[in-house]
């Protein structure tokens, strides 16, 4: 959760962020992409509409705009042999493709996100989460292969034409022919055909990004099982165990489609064990770089939350997961009948805090419910919203110059109430020792040992929930796969 963040976007009463400016979403790819949820960048980013070809790892006239996006990303993540490694496996790419000649910038994002993207001029971002997942540098090769294919096959420019002539064709039906009403019907119309180019045109990144890793000497089978990884990790994240299919708008097809995609791809090539994955080089090469949560964003330990930058601390009640978003602390139980949120919101001089509950929630507040009172020594104010599939507790809370909501929902007419004053009295701050002594889990590589399992090596990982799930995703392994004695596999570890 970052201390500038805007209110959070969720569904229910809370009220909606502005969307991002149209021009970056264009513009930026986020294609490998942690899928459940939006890339958040800056909306004052601006990128150049064509896509020059770069001559050399020089800086371009896009510095400002990098930096910012770099920024929005947590900044950028210190790792040398690990970006040297994904600079030799993009250069062993761009040599494959049919512009051989051009040369590409990889920075890596100190993001726990799980995000690759591309720009038009030859950047290419990699976050650290994305890293952790992939496997080996076929994995990794992969989704580089797919950001290129981007480039090269001018998709940005290509959905940023179509953008401005859609934008273009319905202003001059509303101003020039005077009918606003049509060309209000024809600009959403276009956001359905730009969201169908934009899935085909990942689709077709899909392909060509299986060949190139071919024709670099990779092993293309590795796309496919990538795309498996991410699956599993939105799976995870949505508590169902399946991955959810994206909505009309979303510009990326759906995880299981480009699996399907990319398998048959790379069959058409040849059986599986062509070309190399090289694990063990992959493997040395992210071994330490950090997992999860930045504590300066923010951190959880179990069901514990701490923010050495806001100052605040709180545990939240049994039965609940947590995770830190970049706007919002959210949680839920597993079988999702109960869900919370913590979040920072903005109020203005004077504003009671209960005219801060209801400037920022849409539902009704129940007459009579609003009630002044100390949470951790700070002024608040709760009150109860009920609608038709749930009920909420609300709460907002002033520490210091800052303003926070705590809302815990509750599936039907039950008022959760009993849990929800346990959670906001755990609202605790964080003392100057122990904010020094927060560290990042990292990724840590071991050695199986011939006695060990699978159960074995999830059992020392520092994780809060289903360890057992999350080393079996890390490792690309399935449920009572073997291991195999003295080969390598990723902790997640203190």
């Amino acid at each position: 959760m970052r201390i500038d963040e805007e209110p959070a976007t969720v569904s229910g009463g809370l009220r909606r962020l502005a969307p991002l400016a149209l021009a970056l979403a264009l513009l930026l790819s986020a294609c490998a992409g942690d899928q459940t949820g939006a890339i958040l960048a800056p909306a004052a980013i601006t990128v150049p509409p064509e896509a020059p070809r770069v001559t050399g790892r020089e800086r371009n006239t896009s510095d400002a705009d990098h930096a910012k996006l770099v920024a929005s990303f947590g900044g950028e993540y210190q790792a040398p042999s690990t970006l040297r490694m994904i600079t030799e496996v993009t250069d062993r790419l761009v040599r494959a493709t049919e512009r051989p000649d051009e040369t590409y910038n990889v920075t890596l994002l100190d993001s726990p996100v799980i995000n690759a993207f591309a720009l038009p001029n030859g950047r290419l971002y990699v976050t650290r989460g994305l890293l952790a997942l992939a496997t080996d540098t076929s994995e990794i090769a992969a989704v580089l292969a797919h950001e290129i294919a981007h480039v090269t096959l001018r998709h940005a420019s290509a959905r940023s034409e179509l953008a401005l002539r859609s934008q273009l064709v319905s202003r001059v039906v509303a101003d020039v022919l005077n009918d606003p009403e049509t060309g209000a019907k024809l600009q959403d119309q276009s956001r359905f055909a730009i969201a169908r180019f934009s899935r085909e045109q990942e689709l077709e990144a899909d392909g060509i990004g299986v060949r190139t890793l071919a024709r670099a000497g990779y092993d293309p089978f590795g796309a496919g099982r990538f795309l498996t990884a991410l699956n599993r990790t939105i799976a995870m994240k949505t508590g169902t165990g399946l991955a959810g299919e994206p909505d009309m708008l979303a510009t990326h097809p759906g995880t299981a489609e480009r699996i399907t995609l990319v398998t048959r791809a790379a069959r058409l090539i040849g059986a599986p064990g062509l070309g190399v994955d090289e694990r063990a080089r992959y493997l040395a090469a992210i071994d330490g770089i950090a997992y999860g949560d930045n504590p300066t964003d923010g951190i959880v330990r179990g069901r514990r939350f701490l923010h050495p930058g806001l100052g605040i601390a709180f545990e939240v009640p049994d039965g609940f997961t947590i995770e830190n978003t970049r706007s919002a602390v959210l949680g839920t139980t597993g079988e999702g009948s109960r869900r919370l949120l913590f979040d920072q919101v903005d109020s203005q001089v004077g504003q009671g805090l209960d005219e801060v509950l209801k400037a920022t929630w849409n539902d009704a507040i129940e007459t009579g419910s609003i009630q002044n009172r100390m949470v951790a020594g700070h002024p608040a104010v709760t009150a109860l919203s009920r609608g038709k599939e749930w009920t909420f507790r609300l709460a907002a809370i002033r520490v210091g110059e800052r303003t926070f909501r705590m809302i815990m929902a509750a599936k039907g007419g039950t008022d959760p109430d009993p849990a929800f004053r346990r959670w906001t009295e755990s609202l605790a701050g964080v003392s100057a020792g122990e904010a020094g002594a927060l560290r990042p889990l990292r990724i840590q590589i071991v050695q199986a040992a011939a006695a060990d399992s699978a159960e074995d090596l999830a059992r020392r990982m520092a994780v809060p929930d289903r360890a057992l799930d999350r080393f079996l995703v890390l490792n690309g392994l399935e449920r009572g796969a073997r291991l195999r004695a003295g080969q390598s596999y990723k902790l997640v570890a203190e």
